[in-house]
C-alpha cells in the first residue's frame, strides 16, 4: 500500500492492484501496512452503498463517544470523495479534502475520528465500501449539510436524502471533538 498523508491525521491510500488471466484482486485492507503509516484502525463494522449519478450523500458522522475512522474506497464506478476536519483544536480546522475514488485508480481515503465525509457519485451504480472503527449508533449518528461547507461539488441538481437537507449548517454546528 502507498499511503499519502493528508491534512492532520488524513491519508490517500492506493490500494494494491494484482491482475492475472482470471481479471484483478484490490487488498482492501492490511494492518501493518497502515500501522507502518502510524495509522491505528481497528474495523469493527463495513457496509456499502449503491448509488446514481450525482447523488450526494454527506457530509456524516457520529459523535462521541460513538465516533469512528473510516477508510472509503470505491471498487465499481466512480465518486467525488470529501470530508472535512471538525476537531475545534486541529490547525486544519473546516478544511476539506477531496479525491476521486474509482474503480480505475484504486485508491482510498482514510479519514479518522472527528471528521465528516461525504461523496457525489460520478457515475451511475457507484459502488462505495466503507470500512469502519465503531459501530453505528443511530443517536450519535448526525452530520451537517453538504452545500454549508467550503466546498463546490460541481453539480446543479444534486439527488439528497430529506434527512441529508436536515442537518445543520458548518457555521451552526458546535463540534464536540
Amino acid at each position: 500500500m502507498n499511503i499519502e498523508k493528508l491534512v492532520n491525521g488524513a491519508a490517500l491510500i492506493e490500494l494494491p492492484l494484482f491482475y492475472d488471466n482470471r481479471g484483478s484482486f484490490v487488498k482492501t485492507f492490511h494492518e501493518n501496512s497502515l500501522a507502518n503509516a502510524g495509522i491505528q484502525f481497528q474495523l469493527k463494522e463495513s457496509y456499502f452503498s449503491y448509488s446514481r449519478k450525482d447523488v450526494i450523500r454527506g457530509m456524516h458522522f457520529q459523535l462521541p463517544p460513538h465516533q469512528h475512522a473510516k477508510i472509503v474506497f470505491c471498487p465499481q464506478g466512480a465518486i467525488l470523495d470529501v470530508m472535512i476536519d471538525l476537531r475545534k483544536e486541529s490547525p486544519t480546522f473546516k478544511q476539506c479534502v477531496a479525491q476521486i475514488l474509482s474503480q480505475e485508480n484504486h485508491k482510498a481515503f482514510y479519514i479518522p475520528e472527528g471528521f465528516a465525509h461525504g461523496f457525489k457519485a460520478l457515475t451511475d451504480q457507484a459502488l462505495t465500501f466503507y470500512l469502519v472503527s465503531s459501530e453505528y449508533d443511530n443517536k450519535s449518528d448526525t452530520g451537517v449539510l453538504f452545500n454549508s461547507i467550503d466546498f463546490d461539488w460541481q453539480v446543479d441538481q444534486p439527488i439528497l436524502s430529506t434527512r441529508d437537507l436536515s442537518f445543520v449548517s458548518l457555521n451552526e454546528f458546535q463540534s464536540p471533538f
